[in-house]
């Protein structure tokens, strides 16, 4: 088993030659429009698990995908020929959902401000409806009744 320091260089690494391998050594239609995000490699450096994105509508992103899939052999040998180890880990693509959960939470955090912002408008000149203490004790009450 190899120390996570080691694991963790790999990944970098082989985000690197994937990346590569997309834009060098892939011909299939689609892959010019993958962006590789991250990649985590097994303690045992035996799988790779490859995170990606893919820039355009839901029918590119079908297109990538496949396009992906059926490049997997050749980016796994792209990987094993520039990497000095024994053995080369598999490769397994997973599409990140990070840029499409972030732009949501942006969303949700601009209609916050704008709902804060109204709230804000209408809090401004009101008043209180009992009073400034709407707890009053009930001797309080009595006096200002005479």
């Amino acid at each position: 088993m190899a120390d996570p320091a080691r694991a963790a260089r790999l990944a970098q690494r082989i985000k690197v030659l994937v990346a590569e391998a997309l834009r060098q050594s892939v011909k299939e239609p689609g892959v010019e429009n993958i962006t590789i995000t991250e990649t985590r490699v097994t303690n045992d450096l035996q799988h790779a698990t490859v995170y990606y994105t893919i820039m355009g509508d839901a029918e590119a992103k079908a297109e990538a995908t496949a396009s992906l899939e059926r490049s997997r052999g050749i980016l796994r040998r792209e990987v094993g020929h520039n990497l000095n180890i024994r053995l080369t880990p598999t490769l397994e693509f997973i599409a990140d959902e990070l840029p499409e959960s972030a732009s949501q939470l942006e969303e949700l955090i601009r209609q916050t401000k704008e709902r804060d912002q109204q709230l804000a408008e209408a809090a401004e000149g009101a008043q209180f409806a009992g009073g400034e203490d709407p707890y009053k004790k009930p001797e309080e009450a009595a006096e200002e009744q005479q």
